[in-house]
């Protein structure tokens, strides 16, 4: 799949998110060691969560996030669910975004954007039809269409429509637009949880591929 990129998307739009992850991490400095001294102390270690997610092209990268839950297991060694291993604490850095910090250096290492869908499982990209895929045409963000629009209270369906709307409409002033919105999604701490889950109910594919 191509698609043909406009001035901002070719040129400016890398280096600007380059520029304003290099600032996040350092006037957020001490908010991540303060962040990162707590989880070690209230979760353990491993402070960074670190999973396999798809970017640009559906190549694979390491995306980087703060720990939220406890590793506990049943008797069988199996992991309990998330919402058995999700803690208080946990639940705070989710609520207030900061469990998404460290993301700050995948934008840095150029596998994501400030703005742009959201990377998901890789476990879901056979699932996803034509249409959906092209999700993948751009670098995933940090936050994008979908996360300033109702974030986990929204379907899947409704999730992956903004972010194809996001992928033909990106554009300087979209970006700027969500930013903004962004402050204030995170500041009234909406959207986090879906109407049955501490996180967002599994991807299971379309009905009509």
């Amino acid at each position: 799949m191509r698609r043909r990129k406009g001035f901002y998307e070719a040129c400016i739009k890398r280096p600007l998110d380059f520029v304003c992850a290099l600032g996040g991490i350092i006037v957020l400095s001490p908010v991540l060691l303060i962040t990162a001294g707590l989880v070690k102390i209230k979760l353990g270690s491993p402070v960074i969560f670190k999973q396999e997610r798809p970017g640009k092209g559906e190549k694979i990268f390491e995306l980087y996030k703060f720990r939220t839950m406890t590793d506990e297991r049943d008797i069988n060694g199996d992991l309990l669910s998330n919402e058995e291993r999700m803690t208080v604490f946990g639940e705070k850095l989710r609520r207030t975004s900061l469990d998404e910090l460290p993301e700050l250096f995948n934008i840095l290492k150029g596998d994501m954007s400030i703005i742009g869908p959201r990377p998901l499982l890789t476990k879901y990209l056979p699932l996803y039809n034509s249409e959906q895929r092209k999700r993948h045409l751009v670098r995933p963000g940090l936050t994008g269409l979908a996360q300033v629009n109702g974030r986990n209270h929204l379907s899947w369906e409704e999730k992956f429509k903004l972010d194809t709307l996001y992928v033909k409409k990106l554009s300087f002033r979209m970006d700027v637009q969500i930013f903004l919105k962004t402050i204030a999604t995170v500041l009234k701490r909406e959207g986090i949880t879906s109407e049955t889950s501490v996180t967002m109910e599994p991807f299971e594919g379309n009905n009509n591929q």
